[in-house]
């Protein structure tokens, strides 16, 4: 039997412009994704009796270990429907066991089902040999999440329609990051929800990335791109989890030069301004009550990738 073994980061988003609600009930969004070095690693080992079945682990990893009794290890795992999507578009017959080894939180708007998704789809590929080029691989993608093409190519890249068109954007520099967990996850679905309640009678415009925040990437300006982070998911993850709001302003007392929700939430990031200043921002952060855990990480890096 064939195996192949790929490393894929989690995303954050540096700002988050939502639209209001299509037809289809997705929502325009403009957002600039950056890959950080938080990473889920998928093994998959090919099978000839044609089963597709996955399993999912950490290792010393406490945080994640109570998360993921909330994986599906069912056809609603994403990493499955990534392999059935494959095999749908190459004919193969065989099977495969997928292994997840999961740092990326569950449910923590840092796109971890996504993650593995995309990692599947290049497992698989190689497992298998089907050969798929990643532009092939990246159609694919898109019809899994909006956040699954982006994780086949990290680095920074501009999202748009629901978030699944990426294209590059240019970025200098590598930046400093303190992600602060929070104790239970926040359902995307959910905060959407609270999202389209809030605005119910208020007029949503369509989404744009901020001009500052580009200039901030194109200059390698970590204090400039401090101010320009933003979300408009914030005010319905707060909605539902106001504690987030204390997580956020300690971080920034701290000296954090900017402070932001990840995506929906409830994972909080604060930019810091070198190695040092994250150790000082993880300090303050590591005995607030809302914070189950607090890691640090540096973006952008590489999107899955093969080991």
């Amino acid at each position: 039997m064939s195996q192949a073994n790929v490393r894929v980061p989690a995303k954050i988003n540096l700002c988050l412009g939502v639209g209001p609600v299509r037809d289809d009930g997705y929502h325009p969004l403009a957002t600039v994704y950056q890959a950080v070095d938080l990473h889920d690693e998928v093994r998959a080992t090919a099978r000839e009796d044609g089963e597709i079945t996955v399993a999912v682990h950490s290792e010393l990893d406490v945080r994640v270990a109570g998360e993921i009794a909330f994986v599906p290890e069912d056809d609603d795992n994403l990493a499955i429907k990534a392999a059935r999507l494959l095999r749908e578009r190459t004919g193969v017959t065989a099977g495969v066991d997928l292994a997840i080894r999961k740092v990326i939180p569950v449910a923590g708007g840092m796109a971890g089902g996504s993650a593995d998704a995309a990692a599947a789809l290049v497992a698989c590929n190689e497992a298998w040999g089907t050969g798929l080029s990643r532009a092939a691989l990246e159609t694919l993608a898109a019809r899994l999440g909006s956040d699954v093409p982006f994780l086949l190519h990290g680095g920074n890249a501009i999202g748009g329609g629901r978030g699944e068109t990426v294209s590059p954007v240019l970025a200098r520099g590598s930046y400093h990051w303190v992600f602060a967990m929070a104790h239970e996850g926040l359902s995307t679905k959910a905060v959407f929800a609270e999202f389209d309640r809030l605005n119910a009678h208020r007029t949503v415009r369509s989404p744009e990335v901020p001009d500052a925040l580009l200039a901030a990437l194109r200059a390698g300006d970590a204090e400039a791109l401090g101010d320009a982070l933003s979300n408009d998911l914030t005010e319905a993850a707060l909605s539902l989890r106001p504690e987030l709001g204390d997580t956020l302003g300690i971080g920034l007392q701290a000296g954090a030069l900017g402070a932001i929700l990840s995506g929906s939430g409830p994972t909080a990031l604060f930019l810091a301004a070198s190695e040092q200043h994250s150790l000082d921002i993880a300090f303050a952060l590591s005995s607030t009550a809302g914070c189950a855990d607090v890691v640090q990480s540096r973006g952008p890096v590489t999107g899955a990738r093969l080991t």
